[in-house]
Order: structure tokens, then sequence, then C-alpha cells
């Protein structure tokens, strides 16, 4: 297999999954501190997206820690397939729920302009929850399109 930038037993691998779990956390916290989050089952969906995504990543990224630690080489062809649907999965939940909060949020901002009506959302930190889990979502794009190379080359 060949050895590309954010493959799994790297240190980009490793980066790229910290990255991934910094911003899916940090979407949950500033969801779940915003008021009237639970208004909108988009939000809640944001939240059990970004917690599965924050437990994929960061299971991943103490996987190649390990690997790191024990210079282990983990690019057998089971462990990328493995990686890879993982990936797959987490991405695409991570993406539609990231499109939906955003919708939800545009709804609520400029269409009902419910934000302004009603000073209990705090639609600004809904903003801020959405762009992290966009964030997220792009570097697990990354590893994503990286796994499906690494599968496809082996």
């Amino acid at each position: 297999m060949k050895n590309l930038f954010g493959g799994p037993g790297r240190v980009s691998g490793l980066v790229m999954r910290v990255f991934q779990c910094l911003f899916a956390a940090s979407s949950i916290g500033i969801m779940v501190s915003s008021s009237g989050f639970s208004t909108s089952t988009a939000f809640c969906y944001l939240i059990a997206s970004m917690g599965i995504q924050f437990l994929w990543s960061f299971a991943l990224a103490c996987l190649d820690m390990h690997a790191l630690r024990i210079k282990k080489d983990l690019q057998n062809h089971l462990l990328v397939s493995l990686f890879a649907v993982g990936d797959w999965v987490t991405s695409i939940l991570s993406l539609a729920a990231a499109c939906s909060s955003a919708g939800v949020v545009v709804l609520y901002a400029k269409d009902t302009q419910l934000c302004q009506a009603q000073k209990t959302l705090n639609c600004e930190g809904f903003q801020i929850a959405i762009a992290m889990a966009f964030i997220s979502w792009f570097y697990l794009a990354i590893s994503s399109n990286v796994m499906f190379w690494l599968m496809a080359s082996s």
C-alpha cells in the first residue's frame, strides 16, 4: 500500500483524527450550551451525529497513537476497508446533520426572523456550532478520501 498523507498509523493521520475530535467536541459543547437548541430535531441530530463522529475519531486517534508508539503498520487491506466504511458512514451522517441544522438556522434567522423575535434562541451559538460541525466534516472527508485511495491501491 502507498504511504499517503493522513493514512492510518502515520502522524498526519493522528493529527487529522485529533482535529476531527476537537471540532466535533466543540460543536457539541457550543450547541448544548446554546439556549433553545432542543426546539429543533435537526439540532438534536447534530449533537448525536457529532457524538458518533467524536467517538469514531477518538477511537482511531487512540489506535494511531498506539501504532505510532509501537511502530506497527496499520495499512493492511482489512483494516483500511474497515476504516474506509466507518469514515464514509460517519461522513454522511455528519454532513446530513450539519446541512439540516444550517437549513433550520437559515429558516430561523432569515425567513421567519425568529431569532430577532425570540431572544431565548441563541442563533449565533447555533451558527458557530454548525460551522464547527462543517470543519469537522471537512477533516473527515479528507480522511475518507485517503482511505478510499488506500483501499483502491491495495
